[in-house]
């Protein structure tokens, strides 16, 4: 089957097919399927990493939410390796694939308009995750991994770091799609960590901490979260009130949030 016979590129589905041959063999180097491995592909779209994928892994589940895209993948990928589910990636049980325990390997394109809610949900069943390797907008990969005192680093790379390992490949220019989309594009590899960035702690609230934190970036930490956290909470877990959020670390975020739902109980 031709790529001409395929159907175009749907905006509601924020769909950018990858073409560019070099770009999708330096992916899959990245990624680096070995035989034994289980890999969970999100947004094949008309399978342009799903073929050289297919030739190196024993199992590769598919999860696409374009209807009119599945009996041509179907088609053209005839392997008895392949599983495609038609479903939306966001609402998706990535355990349900394991079989004997076995941990996935996630790999896509994934669309720009649902990256950081998809990110989250993967993460929130990283316990079956061994890795991710994920086409993203560069400028939210850099985001993710951006370090403190970076003008980047804000609540984006302070909640993924303190659940994963992340690591900016290479980025990909918009001429590698079609159609081309306005910006660039990273690849970005993620391993979700066993040991969390500063111990464990309540997501939910760590989450509205940090974002109350970066409502005002140019203001200081105790000047943002003068609502929620006292000076003597700041001294107790070692931030500086005078700090701005920029500058604090995932660690003492961490810190910061233990600290807060202690002081809510007593």
């Amino acid at each position: 089957m031709t790529q001409t016979q395929y159907p175009r590129a749907r905006k509601r589905f924020g769909q950018n097919f990858l073409h560019d041959e070099g770009i999708i063999e330096a992916i899959v180097e990245a990624i680096s399927p070995a035989k034994g491995q289980h890999l969970v592909e999100i947004g094949p779209g008309r399978g342009a990493l799903t073929k050289p994928l297919l030739s190196r892994c024993d199992w590769l589940d598919v999860i696409e939410l374009d209807r009119d895209l599945i009996p041509l993948l179907r088609k053209q990928l005839n392997d008895e390796q392949l599983n495609i589910h038609e479903a939306d990636a966001l609402r998706f049980d990535y355990r349900s694939l394991q079989k004997d325990g076995e941990p996935l390997r996630v790999i896509g394109n994934l669309p720009y308009n649902i990256t950081t809610p998809l990110l989250f949900h993967l993460l929130g069943q990283g316990d079956c995750i061994e890795d991710m390797c994920f086409m993203l907008q560069r400028e939210v990969v850099e985001r993710i991994c951006a370090q403190p005192g970076n003008k980047q680093y804000g609540r984006l790379s302070i909640m993924m770091q303190h659940q994963c390992q992340a690591e900016l490949l290479f980025t990909v220019p918009p001429e590698a799609f079609e159609p081309a989309p306005k910006v660039e594009s990273a690849i970005i590899y993620l391993q979700p960590l066993k040991q969390r960035v500063g111990g464990e702690v309540d997501l939910d609230v760590m989450g509205k901490l940090v974002t109350t934190a970066f409502s005002q970036r140019r203001k200081t930490i105790a000047n943002t979260l003068k609502n929620m956290i006292t000076t003597e909470v700041f001294e107790q877990v070692g931030i500086d009130p005078t700090q701005r959020p920029e500058t604090v670390s995932v660690e003492s975020f961490v810190a910061l949030t233990r600290a807060y739902i202690q002081k809510q109980q007593t």
